[in-house]
């Protein structure tokens, strides 16, 4: 007997498993979901790719001439304003019934903030250009806030645990595919881009937004009972990390697992300044992290349903490593080495390959260790912790990073091997 199309295709992807997901309403049910969080999920990665404070979005600055103190506000923008609101958001996120309609709220306030910057690319110029693009960064990262407060929830509720890392994963494979694609195409531009090629990119970005919607409107979902009263966001947040000691370390080790995730730019720097023409265009950039997500995306997703704890510490560790083998390298090798250049691509390639996992087993771990308006609770109050701590450790490596990148890679290559015992101690929440 042959399988329906999309039971054919979750199962290619995803390991079945027939008891687990008979408990989540049968094979047909959980396959229709994953298939379509799959590719809702692969749409928002590669918006993402696009929409990137590390390497789009500061080109696009430059080709502006926006200034420089507003470059600095792109990554603390991006990444800290779309975790800090969350404990705040979590008690209206946990009194919706349907958790899909808020990340679709979420994905489509990311669409219109897209369109925004594009818009500001091809109107504006200077400073009033980079000012409406971190006002529509701000919106964006407010939308992004929303998705991944929900969408852990869903992929909780339509996904057994087993195959959550699995769809998680193939999700970034793909995008990672597609980031592949669209460096391939800015590199074939060339390294002189205009506003508008930039601008269409970022329409593009949008779009895979508005298509994401649709296929995430098609995830079935039961509606969620009745929404018990919380305490206010900000005592709830207080209580959950002062009472649930297993939680408490989890946000402890995610905390350390910031060197995979801030470390890149510093090696970039290293590696503009040593003249490494293989980094020298945003093209390239783009390729890289693809190449990381197409590579590590179903690998790590595999390995974080057996261990998304073993999976942390392995990328934490392995981060590190290669933070410190950068070090050496640079303090050591004589000026116009060929290894220096070689070490600082090799290492920016090996880091961001376990960014993913670590990213991949991180998300599994959290919907795996709760169950319900808890696994929200947990979502919103870590993401909330995350952009605070985010804030300070960026802070601190920034004034370090005024005596040198080396110091501040260390410090960061310090952090990691912590976070790398701390996770080590983290209770085994996977299915194995």
């Amino acid at each position: 007997m042959h399988e329906p199309p999309a039971e054919h295709v979750y199962h290619r992807l995803v390991q079945p498993d027939p008891a687990a997901e008979q408990e989540f309403g049968g094979s047909g049910r959980v396959a229709a979901g994953g298939v379509r969080l799959i590719v809702a999920n692969a749409l928002q990665n590669v918006g993402d790719q696009v929409v990137n404070a590390k390497t789009v979005l500061p080109w696009l600055f430059s080709v502006l001439g926006a200034p420089a103190a507003m470059v600095a506000l792109l990554v603390p923008l991006r990444e800290s304003g779309s975790m800090l609101p969350q404990a705040a958001l979590a008690p209206r996120v946990a009194a919706r019934p349907r958790r899909t309609r808020v990340w679709m709220l979420g994905a489509a306030v990311q669409g219109v903030s897209t369109l925004g910057m594009a818009a500001a690319a091809v109107l504006l110029v200077g400073a009033p250009a980079g000012a409406a693009v971190l006002v529509a960064l701000t919106c964006f990262a407010l939308g992004r806030a929303l998705c991944s407060i929900a969408a852990k929830d869903v992929q909780g509720r339509s996904v057994p645990k087993g195959q959550r890392g699995q769809v998680t994963g193939t999700a970034t494979a793909i995008s990672g595919v597609a980031a592949i694609a669209v460096g391939l195409g800015l590199h074939a531009l060339g390294p002189s881009l205009s506003a508008g090629t930039l601008a269409a990119f970022l329409v593009g970005a949008a779009l895979a937004w508005c298509v994401g919607i649709v296929v995430y409107a098609g995830i079935p979902e039961e509606p969620a009972a009745d929404a018990q009263e919380h305490a206010p966001w900000w005592r709830d947040t207080v209580d959950l990390l002062r009472g649930d000691r297993a939680f408490r370390s989890f946000v402890l080790a995610r905390t350390l697992l910031l060197v995979s995730a801030l470390a890149p730019p510093f090696i970039v720097t290293l590696a503009v300044d040593a003249g490494g023409s293989v980094l020298a265009g945003l093209g390239s950039f783009v390729i890289a992290q693809g190449v990381a997500s197409a590579v590590g995306g179903r690998v790590f997703g595999r390995l974080a349903d057996r261990s998304s704890r073993l999976v942390m510490v392995l990328g934490s560790l392995v981060a590190s490593l290669a933070v410190l083998v950068v070090v050496l390298v640079v303090a050591l090798a004589p000026d116009g080495s060929v290894v220096l250049p070689v070490t600082l691509v090799g290492a920016y390639l090996v880091i961001s390959l376990v960014h993913v996992g670590v990213r991949v087993a991180r998300k599994t771990y959290v919907v795996d260790v709760a169950e319900g308006d808890q696994r929200t609770r947990y979502v919103a109050v870590s993401n909330t912790a995350m952009g605070l701590v985010l804030l300070v450790t960026g802070a601190v490596s920034a004034g370090l990073a005024l005596f040198g990148q080396l110091p501040a890679l260390v410090f960061l290559a310090v952090l990691g091997l912590l976070g790398a015992a701390v996770s080590w101690r983290l209770p085994e929440v996977s299915k194995g």
